[in-house]
This record gives structure tokens, C-alpha cells and sequence, in this order.
């Protein structure tokens, strides 16, 4: 499940800025800027969870 996590969070985040940016109201870029950096921080930090490849194919 963790390996998934990555693509969950980029695709959340694409929904966060989808949306948080037609709602024109007064901050809301603010606050949809910051959850869409955490979503990315988080990202970033599940791909450590993706299998290589690479190191399978040479042993």
C-alpha cells in the first residue's frame, strides 16, 4: 500500500489546486498552496517505497 501512496498524494494534490483555485474567496490560495506543498512534501517522501527495477533485473 505504501508504494501506491506517492501517486496518491500527487494526484491529491492536483485536486487540492483543481479546486482551491476556482473558489475565489479571500486566503483560499494561501491555504491551497500550503496543502498542495505538504501533499508534495509527503509525495516525496513515500517514493522511497517504490520498487527499483533495476536492482531486481541484476541479481
Amino acid at each position: 500500500m505504501k508504494r501506491y501512496l506517492t501517486a496518491i498524494f500527487l494526484a491529491l494534490s492536483a485536486l487540492i489546486l483543481l479546486f482551491g483555485l476556482r473558489i475565489d474567496l479571500q486566503w483560499t490560495g494561501v491555504a491551497t498552496w500550503g496543502l498542495t506543498l505538504i501533499c508534495l512534501i509527503f509525495a516525496a517522501y513515500y517514493t522511497k517505497y517504490i520498487p527499483d527495477e533495476r536492482s531486481k533485473k541484476k541479481r
